[in-house]
């Protein structure tokens, strides 16, 4: 239980240093950059493998005549770029080819002559430098190839550029020349980039498989919250991490975040989350303190009972040993002159052997129960036959004892399927307590009758009576009630265990009717149709 406490405390405070500290934000906002950086290095790689075989095919200068047509031969071929151009400085050659499947678009071929334009003006001037930059970025074995690209208004149209651009092959070291492919801007926004996002949302990144509901991504422009393109799961609002694509598509953000959610949200979940399995183990932790204390509060009860237990047969077996040894020595020595007090003496040694063998019986019958071991033999039985002779029995220490006896056994009680010895022990036991927990009104009445189906056993007194808190207890096995005659009367505490579980074992119940200083009554019901037991009696 004290490492259990530790744990949930410890527990408790390391909830409490992760929301100080926002520790689950922050870790989200790691795996949201973490999905950003694979997500620009899956665009980068995207982007070479569509222009590595262009790059490959593209003409130089030394092919004269053949470069528009070998230009209108990648362009059909690669309808994802709108148009490419091959400058050379060193045979002042600046070609360029639009889209061939396009040029009936009066718009598109009026956009293009105006790009084209545009582009001659300042490609001259910057191919020295973009060069020099592939050339460096070829020796460290980097990408071949360069970016630019942006968002223009031209024509009351808003609209995003791209270019990459590379050296053709077969181009001498020292020369200035530069291949140059344009995006098209409706394949970037309707095959490129969705299916970049689809690739990386649905790939085998660790920190996507771990989440439940993966998050949701958008391409969005740089100056503006408005998505150019998004994925299928996104719901609009702010995102929660941006990346900058601007070394390959510059202008463009790529944007993550959870859809219906924040991260704020996610870690003010998870924190009441465990705060609720913290507090359903906190109660689990108090059943459970508060079941082992009632436990050991029982074992130590029991062991006390046992223990008075012990001390009460001890007792009970001393007093009729004492009794017949000091009667056996007294008539081994002959010492009795008169013939009745043989007889008196004889008769005191049958009457405590006979406790004895109750006791011993008892004691016996509760060790079987306990280890599961007793059986019943049941036969008809004439049970007012059996309850008459064992009454006759008993009915000398009865008398002995100052008792009034009345007995009422009614003359039409079938033959019941019972183990004599169990019921005989159950009735004897039964008079007995009468016997010893009755103070100055000496009664014991015994009746047996039948009613509702069963044959009822009653044994009623007018002694010290039971308290109505301790009517179910007195069935439990050692349990004595508090009075202190209760106490000062020696016994075992398992007489009315055996008679329940025997009652139990015939299929019937005993049960008590008792007002304390006005009596009690016990009685004990067993079914007439045997069907309503078994033939062994459950431990």
């Amino acid at each position: 239980m004290l490492p259990a406490a530790l744990l949930m405390f410890f527990s408790i405070w390391n909830l409490h240093h992760i929301q100080r500290d926002k520790a689950i934000e922050a870790a989200i906002q790691r795996d949201f950059t973490y999905v950003l950086k694979i997500a620009e290095k899956k665009t980068l790689r995207k982007a070479s493998d569509i222009l590595t075989p262009v790059r490959k095919e593209f003409p130089c200068a030394n092919d004269g005549a053949k470069i528009k047509s070998q230009l209108d031969s990648i362009l059909a071929a690669h309808p994802e770029f709108v148009y490419a151009i091959l400058y050379d400085k060193d045979h002042d050659l600046l070609t360029w080819r639009f889209q061939p499947a396009r040029e009936a678009d009066e718009a598109f071929r009026k956009r293009m002559t105006d790009t084209m334009t545009m582009t001659s003006k300042w490609l001259p001037l910057e191919a020295e430098s973009m060069v020099h930059k592939l050339r460096m970025t070829a020796e460290k074995d980097e990408m071949p190839f360069g970016f630019e690209g942006g968002w223009s208004d031209r024509n009351d149209e808003h609209y995003y550029w791209s270019v990459a651009y590379f050296i053709p092959p077969d181009v001498p070291k020292g020369s200035v020349a530069l291949g140059m492919v344009g995006f098209d801007p409706e394949y970037l926004r309707n095959s490129f980039f969705p299916a970049l996002i689809t690739d990386v949302l649905t790939s085998k990144i660790s920190v996507l498989r771990s989440d439940a509901s993966p998050p949701a991504m958008m391409v969005r422009p740089q100056k503006s919250s408005t998505p150019w393109v998004t994925s299928s799961n996104w719901d609009g609002g702010k995102g929660e991490m941006e990346r900058s694509l601007g070394d390959i598509f510059q202008g463009m953000v790529l944007v993550i975040k959870y859809p219906g959610t924040t991260i704020d949200e996610i870690g003010a979940k998870f924190l009441r989350y465990n705060y609720f399995v913290l507090a359903g183990l906190s109660l689990v932790m108090a059943g459970g303190v508060f079941l082992t204390y009632r436990n050991i509060s029982r074992e130590m009860k029991l062991a006390r009972l046992k223990s008075d237990f012990v001390a009460n047969v001890s007792h009970e077996l001393r007093t009729p040993l004492a009794l017949i040894r000091l009667y056996a020595e007294t008539l081994e020595l002959g010492r009795l002159t008169a013939q009745e007090k043989y007889q008196e003496y004889f008769r005191i040694i049958r009457e405590e052997s006979e406790r004895l063998t109750a006791l011993i019986n008892n004691i016996l019958d509760f060790s079987r129960i306990e280890a599961g071991r007793k059986e019943y033999e049941f036969k008809e039985t004439n049970l007012a036959e059996l309850v008459r002779a064992t009454l006759d029995s008993y009915r000398f220490q009865i008398e002995q004892n100052g008792f009034a006896f009345e007995e009422n056994i009614s003359g039409d009680i079938p033959p019941l399927n019972v183990d004599r010895e169990a019921i005989a022990r159950s009735l004897l036991n039964l008079v007995n307590n009468a016997l010893k927990y009755s103070k100055d009104q000496k009664y014991i009445g015994v009746s047996l009758y039948r009613s509702n189906g069963s044959v009822k056993l009653e044994v009623q007194d007018r002694g010290i009576g039971i308290a109505a808190g301790e009517q179910d207890k007195i069935f439990e096995k050692f349990y004595r009630c508090g009075d202190p005659l209760v106490h000062n009367t020696k016994g075992s505490g398992l007489g009315l265990s055996l008679v329940r579980h025997i009652a139990q074992a015939h299929g019937g119940t005993v049960f008590v009717e008792s007002v304390p200083e006005k009596g009690s009554k016990f009685t004990i019901a067993l079914p007439i149709d045997p069907s309503a037991r078994g033939g062994i009696a459950p431990a």
